[in-house]
C-alpha cells in the first residue's frame, strides 16, 4: 500500500482566533443590536468547527451503494439523485434538444464595473439562433459570482491527485458546514451540464488566461472525468481506501462525454489562441465532441483600442457577430446529428491505452 503523506495542514484555530474570523462578517454597526444572539451562534459554530461537522444531516446510503449502512450526506444524495433523473431525460430521444450557453465573464452591470459584458451580449446572439432551431437554451452566467449575495463556487481541493476514487461524482467536498464552506453553486451547475446535449463557452481573456470564475467551474468539473459515483466505497474521504481502489484498477468514467461543444474566445491585446486551444483540449479530454472549425472561434475586439469604446467596437464588427452566430449554428447542427446517430466519430471504438 502506498503511503498517505501527512504534515501540511495547519492546526485548528483557537477560540480567540476563531472569534476574530467569525466577526468579520458582522462589522456593520447594524449587527450591534443582536450582539447577544450572534455570540450564541458563534459558540455553536465554534463547537461544530472543533468537531469537524462537515455533513451534520445524513441518511443511510441504502442498497444501491456498496456500503448500504454508510451515513451519507442528504445534500450529496439529493444532488446525485437529481443528476440521475436529468441524465435519463437527456438520453431520451423524445425530449427536445438542449444547449447550455456559458457566459464566462466576471463582469456585469450589477456590481463594480457598472456595465454589462460583451460576452453576455454574445450569449444573446447565440440564444436567438438556437431558439430559432427549436432548441431549449439554458444560460449559465458566471458573473453572478461577483454580484449575487453569498453565491460561490468553492475551489477544487485536489482529491483526484490523492487517488481518483476519492473524487466523487458529483463533488462531495462541499458543503462543509464546519468550515462555513456553504452556498456552493456547483450542484446546480452539474445539473445544467448533465441536462445539455451541447455546450457553448463564451469567454474573454484575462491576463492570458480564462477568468477566475470560469476556472473555478472547470476545476470543479474534474469529478465528471473519472469521478467515483459511489462515496461509500471510500467511506467519505478515506485516502487509504481510495488509493487501494485506484491501484486495483480504475476505469475513469467520463460522465459528460458525447455532448457537442463550441467556443467563443475574445480579447483586446493577446492570449486568445492559447485560451481557445486550452479550452478545446480540456473539452476533448472530457469526451465532448467539437462541432467543427466554425465552432471554435477566437477574435480580438478593439485591438489595442480603448476599453471605454469596446461595446461600440463590438457593435460595429458585424462580421464577428456573424461568426458568433455561426458557432451556435454549428453546435445546433452537431447536436441534431449527434442525437440522430449520424455524427461521425472515427475514433469512437479505439481503446485508450492511457485511460487517466
Amino acid at each position: 500500500m502506498t503511503e498517505v503523506r501527512k504534515g501540511q495542514a495547519p492546526a485548528k484555530l483557537e477560540k480567540d482566533e476563531f472569534h476574530l474570523v467569525f466577526q468579520r462578517s458582522f462589522n456593520d454597526p447594524r449587527f450591534e443590536a443582536v450582539a447577544g444572539e450572534l455570540a450564541r451562534i458563534e459558540e455553536i459554530a465554534f463547537a461544530n468547527y472543533q468537531d469537524s461537522r462537515k455533513a451534520p444531516v445524513t441518511v443511510k446510503a441504502g442498497p444501491e451503494f456498496a456500503d448500504p449502512d454508510y451515513d451519507m450526506s442528504i445534500e450529496w444524495k439529493a444532488a446525485r439523485d437529481s443528476l440521475l433523473k436529468l441524465d435519463a431525460i437527456q438520453k431520451d430521444p423524445a425530449t427536445r434538444s438542449r444547449v447550455l450557453l456559458i457566459n464566462a465573464s466576471a463582469r456585469n452591470d450589477g456590481t463594480c464595473p457598472g456595465e454589462m459584458s460583451k460576452t453576455f451580449r454574445m450569449t444573446q446572439l447565440a440564444r436567438e439562433i438556437l431558439e430559432a432551431d427549436n432548441i431549449e437554451v439554458d444560460i449559465l452566467d458566471l458573473s453572478r459570482l461577483t454580484s449575487d449575495y453569498d453565491h460561490h463556487i468553492h475551489p477544487c481541493k485536489g482529491c483526484a491527485s490523492t487517488a481518483m476514487p476519492l473524487c466523487h461524482w458529483p463533488c462531495s467536498c462541499y458543503p462543509n458546514h464546519s468550515l462555513h464552506q456553504t452556498s456552493d453553486w456547483m450542484n446546480e451547475i452539474y445539473e445544467k451540464w448533465v441536462a445539455a446535449h451541447g455546450v457553448i463557452i463564451m469567454t474573454p481573456v484575462y491576463w492570458y488566461q480564462t477568468p477566475a470564475v470560469l476556472k473555478l467551474m472547470i476545476d470543479r468539473l474534474v469529478c465528471a472525468d473519472g469521478g467515483n459515483p459511489d462515496p461509500t466505497t471510500t467511506h467519505g474521504k478515506k485516502a487509504e481506501e481510495a488509493k487501494a481502489l485506484e491501484l486495483a484498477g480504475w476505469d475513469y468514467p467520463k460522465h459528460l462525454a458525447d455532448r457537442a461543444y463550441g467556443l467563443v474566445v475574445h480579447g483586446d491585446v493577446a492570449g486568445i489562441e492559447g485560451v481557445r486551444r486550452g479550452l478545446s483540449d480540456w473539452l476533448d479530454w472530457m469526451g465532448l465532441i467539437d462541432a467543427g472549425t466554425s465552432a471554435r472561434l477566437d477574435r480580438f475586439i478593439g485591438y489595442y483600442e480603448s476599453y471605454a469604446e469596446s461595446h461600440d467596437v463590438f457593435d460595429a464588427d458585424q462580421a464577428f457577430q456573424e461568426e458568433v452566430r455561426n458557432v451556435a449554428r454549428a453546435v445546433s447542427a452537431a447536436v441534431g446529428e449527434l442525437r440522430a446517430g449520424t455524427l461521425s466519430k472515427p475514433d469512437r471504438r479505439l481503446r485508450r491505452p492511457r485511460p487517466k
